[in-house]
């Protein structure tokens, strides 16, 4: 099986979204692809928020990980790292455009839609059944030692 971001670099995280430590947590299991980084994960029976409809919370921690997971590949490329810096969500925004099915595994994809030196703006979608049902776009920052989240990864 072909080894997630997060088993790779972070395999005691125990985030909520995407710490593999985490036995009670989304898991999310994520992998670059191109200038991308892409997901897929399959719901559970306790993820609805209506029968047969993924929960909007589920939903937005599933794409601020995932966007998380972007800026911090794309920071371990461009510094030339053999392990990516730690980074946070400064702010984001998810964009509910339809109902998520809850049956069906969801797609995932994020981009870098703007790079600075220590922050970035990451865009991102959550696919179903071939068919877009959420977006998201947020700033997110590496971050330095004195940060409390700094040794969680």
């Amino acid at each position: 099986m072909k080894e997630a971001l997060q088993e790779k670099f972070a395999r005691d995280s125990i985030c909520w979204g995407c710490g593999q430590a985490n036995p009670e947590g989304l898991r999310l299991r994520s992998f670059p692809d191109g200038d991308e980084v892409v997901a897929e994960w399959m719901p559970g029976p306790n993820h609805h928020s209506f029968p047969g409809i993924l929960n909007g919370g589920i939903i937005g921690a599933l794409l601020d990980c995932q966007c998380n997971w972007c800026a911090a590949h794309y920071f371990m490329r461009v510094r030339g790292l053999d392990h990516p810096p730690v980074t946070v969500t400064a702010e984001y925004t998810v964009r509910l455009e339809r109902p998520t099915p809850s049956d069906a595994p969801v797609q995932l994809r994020a981009r870098i839609a703007e790079a600075g030196e220590r922050k970035v703006v990451v865009e991102a979608e959550l696919m179903s059944g071939g068919k877009r049902t959420a977006t998201c776009s947020g700033t997110f920052v590496a971050i330095g030692a004195d940060h409390p989240a700094h040794g969680t990864r």
